[in-house]
């Protein structure tokens, strides 16, 4: 069976709940299964949330359409308790089960690089959505990436920054995990190569309960701009307020968590006026806008990238197995790899032979709480 984009449009416009579906996926004497590992406890349990709903969306309108291979699909969810260690356990059980075809991984680098050796050891193929460059550049063939990697965040970021806001002494924040050490690099080399390197670049630990150290190396760096990669939203949360409370007023520019849901939240009138580059912007595409709207229908809250992600990973994961015509993991790697202007929530999937689907970002601005979308980026060196 081929599932179109008909069809799944069919499926979305039913009225019909995600968990009704999975639980239906159940009762069926034979299923394809996808293990999930996600946020359920610990300080990312919300976007866990959302990723889920993301996921499940994408779900029900694949078996609204027949399913995969003539079969219904059933979501199996462990929990990775937004740790290195807790994603490890996580995938272990997910991948001790031999009927489970494929996976969704983390959103996080350092936890996709902590499950890395496993995934690789175990041959079959992951959809992650962390962004570190090296992840899909490390050998590992069954990695698949549904965000942009942050070697095109940290070019749009220095971009942005430099030909459209005209700043040139910047200061970089970014966490020490893989992810924020490998944006930070992104984007200094970036900068540099813009004749414009950075005057500060300051890294901080995930979960800091106090950023004034950070912020006073910012204000004291005399950076006129402020570029910044922070893996948690709480922490952002946390530094944006701090930096408003110490007085530095400076435009900012960061990677996507600047602009998600609950960072926006968490943040208020802090993050009023900032930049982002964002791998989800709404009204970037017919296909964003949709996605948006089903979104906000089905929950009663705006999507962000933490939902967006799955969604497309699920969709084109279904589009794959069915094209393949067989679960055989080495048929779903190629047919996702042949994916070319597929119409995503994240934008148009091209996937190169490393795994990555897409190559640019948009840029998009807070206007008092509303993420406004300015205008979309791609590379294709």
């Amino acid at each position: 069976m081929t599932l179109t984009r008909r069809d799944f449009a069919a499926g979305l416009a039913v009225g019909i709940t995600a968990p009704y579906v999975i639980g239906s996926a159940k009762a069926q004497a034979a299923t394809i299964k996808i293990g999930m590992c996600v946020p359920v406890t610990g300080p990312a349990a919300e976007q866990g949330l959302w990723a889920q709903n993301g996921a499940k969306l994408a779900l029900a309108a694949v078996n609204k359409a027949g399913g995969v291979l003539g079969k219904q699909v059933e979501l199996i969810i462990e929990d990775d308790q937004t740790t290195n260690p807790g994603i490890v356990l996580a995938f272990s059980k997910l991948a001790a089960q031999p009927d489970i075809v494929a996976f969704l991984g983390s959103i996080r680098s350092t936890q996709v690089m902590a499950m890395a050796p496993d995934v690789l050891k175990l041959g079959k193929p992951v959809m992650i959505g962390g962004t570190n460059p090296d992840l899909t550049h490390m050998g590992n063939q069954w990695l698949f990436r549904f965000r942009p990697n942050d070697s095109y965040s940290g070019r749009v970021i220095a971009d942005f920054g430099v030909n459209t806001l005209g700043k040139k002494k910047w200061a970089i924040v970014h966490s020490t995990d893989a992810f924020g050490t490998a944006g930070g690099k992104a984007l200094s080399d970036a900068l540099t190569k813009l004749g414009a390197p950075p005057v500060l670049d300051q890294g901080y630990a995930n979960q800091s309960q106090d950023f004034t150290p950070v912020v006073l190396a910012v204000k004291q760096s005399g950076a006129d701009v402020l570029g910044t990669y922070f893996t948690f939203e709480n922490d952002l949360g946390i530094f944006a307020r701090q930096l408003r409370q110490l007085g530095v007023s400076i435009p900012w520019v960061g990677s996507p968590s600047v602009v998600a849901v609950s960072s926006t939240k968490l943040a208020g009138p802090a993050l009023f006026g900032t930049y982002g580059v964002a791998d989800y912007a709404e009204d970037s595409s017919e296909a964003s806008k949709a996605f948006g709207k089903l979104y906000r229908d089905t929950y009663k809250t705006a999507p962000d990238n933490q939902s967006a992600w799955p969604y497309d990973a699920v969709t084109i994961l279904a589009m794959a197995i069915n094209k393949a015509g067989t679960t055989e993991p080495a048929k779903i790697r190629e047919a996702i790899l042949a994916i070319k202007k597929y119409p995503g929530a994240e934008g148009e999937y091209n996937f190169d032979q490393n795994g990555d689907g897409l190559h640019g970002y948009n840029v998009v601005r807070n206007e008092k709480g509303t993420i406004v979308y300015d205008k979309h980026i791609d590379f294709n060196d």
